[in-house]
C-alpha cells in the first residue's frame, strides 16, 4: 500500500479490512500479479492519471475466485481467472464502436481501484478471463506486454509476413513481447537494447539482430539490416532520442506506432520527412479484451512465452521496483503474494 508518492520506499505493508464484493464485484485470492513501469510511474506520481490516496497498485491480476457478488451470475468460488487490466463499460460510444480500450469509464485495477499487490483483490465481475490450469506467473506476465503488442504490430500496424519491424527496449516486457510476436507472424526483427550484455536475450527470443543505442550509429546499421528499404513497422515506446532516430528509420509509407515515452515525453518530430514519406504515425492505449484474450490463448498452448526475470513476494515490492528504475530487467517481474 502507498499513502503518498515518491520512492520505492513509499510501498509498505499494511493489513487493510478484508473488503466485501459488491453486486457487480467479486474478491479474488491474489494468486500473482506481473510489476508494470506504469505502477513506477503511479507510484511517483508522474503518470498523469491521479489516485485516491491511500492506494494500492497492481495492474495484472491473476487469481482465484473467493466471493461473488449478487448480480455476478456467470462466476463461481473457486474460479481460476484473469482480471482485465482495463474492463470497458460496453455501453458507450467508444465501446460500441469498437474501439473498448479506449472507454472513459473503464474499471481499471491499479488505478480507479486498489489493485493486485495484495493478498485479495475486488475487482468488476464482467471483467474476467478464464486462466485453466496455466501457470498464474505466466497469466500475469500476459495482458499488458502481450496485449499492447498485438495492438500495435497487428491491430494498428497492420503487419504482414514478410515485413520488417524494429523493436526497441526489445528486452523488456513489451518490447519482448513484440519480437516474439512479429515472428510469430514471420516478419524480420530487428531488437534494440541500451546495454550490450541483453542482446543475447533477445537474439534467444528470434531477432534477426540486436543493436545497442549506446552506438551513435545505430539507425545506419538498423536500416542497413533491411537491405537499406527500412523497417515497415517500429513499435516505440522509449521516447526521446531513440523516438527521434527510429523515425529515420522508417521505410516510406512506413508506421510507427507509439505505446510510451520513459526515456523523453517531447522528442522532436521531423515535420518534413513525415509528410515527404507519408509516414504513419499511431498511439496505442490500453488493449482490447479481445486482443488480451488471444494472446492469453497462445501463451497457453505454448506459442508466446512470457520471460519472467524474477518471482518475488509481496514484501519485495520495493525491490522491484528498484530493479525497474535500474534497468536490470528481462521480461516481467511477478509478485505472489
Amino acid at each position: 500500500m502507498m499513502n503518498e508518492y515518491g520512492g520505492p520506499d513509499v510501498l509498505a505493508l499494511a493489513e487493510p479490512e478484508l473488503a466485501e464484493p459488491r453486486p457487480d464485484e467479486v474478491r479474488l485470492r491474489v494468486l500473482a500479479v506481473a510489476v508494470n513501469h506504469l505502477d513506477a510511474d503511479l507510484r511517483s506520481g508522474v503518470s498523469r492519471m491521479d489516485l485516491r490516496l491511500p492506494h494500492v497498485l497492481g495492474r495484472e491480476i491473476v487469481g482465484v475466485v473467493e466471493a461473488v457478488g449478487d448480480a455476478v451470475v456467470d462466476r463461481r468460488p473457486g474460479d481460476r481467472v484473469l482480471a482485465l487490466p482495463n474492463t470497458p463499460c460496453g455501453r458507450c460510444e467508444r465501446c460500441l464502436a469498437g474501439r473498448a480500450n479506449l472507454c472513459p469509464r473503464a474499471d481499471m485495477p491499479g488505478i480507479t481501484r486498489w489493485g493486485g499487490y495484495a493478498r485479495h483483490a475486488v475487482v468488476a465481475g464482467r471483467g474476467l478471463l478464464d486462466i485453466g490450469d496455466l501457470d498464474p506467473v505466466l497469466a500475469a506476465s500476459t495482458p499488458i506486454s502481450f496485449g499492447t503488442a498485438w495492438r500495435t504490430l497487428y491491430s494498428i500496424g497492420r503487419l504482414a509476413p514478410g515485413e520488417w519491424v524494429l523493436a526497441p527496449g526489445a528486452a523488456g516486457g513489451l518490447g519482448h513481447a513484440v519480437v516474439q510476436l512479429a515472428k510469430l507472424g514471420g516478419a524480420h526483427v530487428v531488437g534494440l537494447v541500451g546495454d550490450p550484455a541483453k542482446a543475447d536475450f533477445v537474439s534467444a527470443l528470434g531477432a534477426d539482430a540486436v543493436l545497442s543505442t549506446r552506438d551513435d550509429d545505430w539507425p545506419q546499421r538498423a536500416r542497413a539490416a533491411t537491405g537499406g528499404a527500412g523497417f515497415d513497422v517500429i513499435v516505440e515506446h522509449i521516447g526521446g532520442d531513440v523516438f527521434e532516430a527510429a523515425l529515420g528509420t522508417l521505410a516510406p509509407t512506413g508506421r510507427m506506432v507509439v505505446a510510451g515515452g520513459h526515456a523523453g515525453e517531447h522528442p522532436r518530430l521531423d515535420v518534413i520527412e513525415t509528410f515527404r514519406n507519408e509516414y504513419e504515425l499511431r498511439g496505442s492505449r490500453s488493449q482490447r479484451p479481445d486482443e488480451i484474450a488471444r494472446v492469453l490463448a497462445l501463451v497457453a498452448a505454448g506459442r508466446l512465452s512470457p520471460r519472467v526475470d524474477a518471482v518475488l513476494p509481496l514484501a519485495d515490492a520495493a525491490h522491484a521496483h528498484r530493479a525497474l528504475a535500474q534497468r536490470r530487467v528481462l521480461g516481467k517481474q511477478v509478485i505472489t503474494p
